[in-house]
């Protein structure tokens, strides 16, 4: 799977290795985009930066983060990252645990694209 195939209105993801205890993701989101608040039933997920800066809503607090700093998503937790970054792409690392990693356990909670 590439990244081409992985295209979103946000940005991109590429799977870089999707085992049956892990899935590790390296997701690019665009300048002034956010992916979608979410929450997860079966996957918790942490989160490390890489490159620019980001903005996660963890529950209804945001958290700045910038590279080299990490966070955790609890299962079941409602979150989502933004790039406030004007003119930088926002990079990091996702590693994805728990028992199911399919894009369809994703409950949506509000979305900028309408995918609610």
């Amino acid at each position: 799977m590439t990244a081409e195939n992985n295209k979103r209105p946000w940005g991109f993801y590429e799977v870089l290795q999707d085992k049956p205890n892990f899935k590790l993701k390296r997701i690019e989101v665009l300048p002034k985009c956010r992916l979608s608040y979410q929450k997860h039933k079966q996957r918790a997920e942490h989160w490390f930066i890489v490159q620019g800066r980001a903005c996660v809503t963890l529950e209804g607090q945001e958290i700045q983060l910038k590279a080299g700093e990490a966070i955790d998503i609890p299962l079941q937790a409602a979150h989502r990252i933004q790039n406030p970054d004007e003119h930088e792409v926002l990079v990091f690392i996702e590693i994805q645990t728990g028992t199911y990693f399919g894009e369809d356990d994703i409950e949506r909670l509000s979305d900028d694209f309408g995918r609610v």
